[in-house]
């Protein structure tokens, strides 16, 4: 589908460049994307070629690629921005998808319903506070440490409550990312040493704790990983907003 997509895009630019032979301008969005989608074509390819290894997780890749070459071309943000909005706008009908997995495994969901209303509290308040705890334990800021609290969330929950709660919205987005960065490269050792065999346990875990690349890593294992990657990570970002401003503001954080 990516292919197919980029083919097209190429193609759009052969056509804008013979517009621009005629005085004419190359549109900014058909450069964003063509850089976008060529990145990421790039790293999936050096990510199937490693044997589909964590180390080399296609969107870590990408990003890394993302970075060089716009540090090197130096271009306005708003002009590659523009390139991007077709994908950014996909992000909304991508995660409503979500959903199509999750119903096959709607008889899996019933039988661990209890489960998830327990660990989905617990996973929330740990992920916070042990961030929060091992941050203040090296000295600091409140300011630091509000931004830290929502790092497991989805980016745009996790800045919304790091505006709320008075951290850095700007500083939460790099630590959600890396976040889901460390989670989606490291997160299925983690579980094999601690011996958690079950896909769902699995799944549930990585979107908890490394929310959208967490859900992205465990739908390359498998279905049933990936739909309740997706089911925790929709979970956590209701429950974090619900449930970490009070608790920040009970331990005198907010």
């Amino acid at each position: 589908m990516l292919e197919a997509l980029l083919l097209i895009l190429l193609c759009q630019l052969l056509g804008e460049t013979l517009v621009q032979l005629a005085t004419l301008p190359i549109p900014g969005p058909v450069l964003g994307m063509l850089l976008l989608l060529g990145c990421y074509l790039i790293a999936l390819r050096l990510y199937r070629l490693a044997a589909s290894t964590p180390l080399l997780n296609p969107v870590m890749v990408a990003i890394a690629l993302l970075i060089g070459l716009l540090w090197l071309t130096d271009p306005p943000y708003r002009t590659y921005f523009e390139g991007a909005q077709f994908v950014h706008f996909l992000l909304g009908p991508a995660t409503v998808a979500l959903a199509i997995p999750l119903y096959r495994q709607r008889h899996r969901l019933r039988a661990l319903a209890l489960p998830i209303l327990v660990a989905l509290p617990v996973g929330v308040a740990m992920a916070g506070l042990s961030a929060i705890g091992l941050a203040a334990l090296f000295g600091a800021e409140p300011a630091i440490l509000q931004s830290l609290a929502p790092k497991s969330v989805t980016a745009p929950v996790a800045m919304g409550i790091s505006e709320k709660i008075g951290g850095i919205p700007t500083l939460t987005a790099v630590l959600v990312i890396s976040t889901g960065v460390v989670g989606a490269v490291f997160g299925t050792a983690v579980l094999c040493l601690l011996r958690c065999q079950d896909p769902a346990v699995k799944g549930f875990a990585l979107g908890l704790s490394a929310h959208g690349l967490g859900t992205a890593r465990a739908f390359q294992i498998n279905a049933t990983m990936g739909a309740f990657a997706g089911l925790a990570m929709a979970l956590s970002a209701f429950a974090t907003a619900l449930l970490l401003p009070p608790l920040l503001s009970w331990i005198g954080l907010s």
